[in-house]
């Protein structure tokens, strides 16, 4: 899964000499809280985020606060003056996990996306929850079911190939070795929709016959 599969494409930008009540109003009016800044030239060289206008704002309780009273207020400010220079970027064939990664360890919402020939897109928290409820099925309703196997081919593949001859459709299969023991592995399977009926009688034989510890349906949370 790569980024130029779930980057949001049309990007609004901004120049660094724009003043910071051009940002505000795009960010109303588009709904979107980062902005990349670029020269005329396309080169990205920051980006602009709603907590930098947040933090250029003047303090309510504090007389002459900031950079404001030295510029006149917020009009004296531009965007160059709290964009955070030279951001950090993805590509295109960045791995989603890796752009994932880099927001959470770094704390940002935002990343632009660059190729070879300047920005095409920008790759935000947002887009990532929506990758991540596409891919495991939530958003068309999906069930999951999480087991503790032993850590071995045999096991995942006896689990997943039973499910396939009951006729249920997979829609994406996680593992894990977080927090268990040597030889074993947490498996967490998604599943295509099922109905009632069928997910009852599901549950009955995997509980019995792969120790099913939980499962999510329709969502709600049914430990076993």
């Amino acid at each position: 899964m790569l980024v130029g599969d779930w980057m949001t494409e049309e990007v609004l930008t901004l120049f660094p000499g724009a003043p910071i009540s051009d940002a505000v109003e795009m960010m109303r009016d588009a709904g979107i809280r980062q902005i990349p800044v670029t020269e005329a030239s396309g080169l990205v060289i920051g980006i602009v985020s709603d907590r930098d206008i947040r933090d250029a704002m003047p303090s309510k309780y504090l007389a002459g606060d900031g950079a404001s009273v030295k510029s006149g207020g917020l009009k004296g400010l531009k965007i160059k003056d709290i964009m955070t220079h030279d951001p950090f970027i993805v590509a295109p064939d960045t791995c989603m996990e890796i752009a994932a990664e880099t927001l959470l360890e770094n704390k940002i919402g935002g990343l632009p996306v660059v190729d070879e020939f300047g920005l095409v897109g920008i790759i935000t928290d947002v887009d990532i929850y929506r990758f991540l409820t596409t891919v495991t099925g939530v958003n068309r309703g999906s069930s999951q079911f999480a087991f503790l196997l032993e850590d071995s081919a045999p096991a995942l593949e006896e689990l997943l190939s039973d499910l396939w001859a009951r006729g249920v459709r997979l829609s994406t299969v996680f593992t894990s070795y977080e927090g268990v023991e040597h030889g074993l592995r947490r498996v967490f399977v998604w599943v295509q929709r099922l109905d009632d009926g069928t997910i009852d009688s599901l549950v009955t034989h995997l509980k019995k016959t792969y120790g099913l510890k939980y499962h999510v349906h329709k969502g709600e949370t049914f430990k076993a």
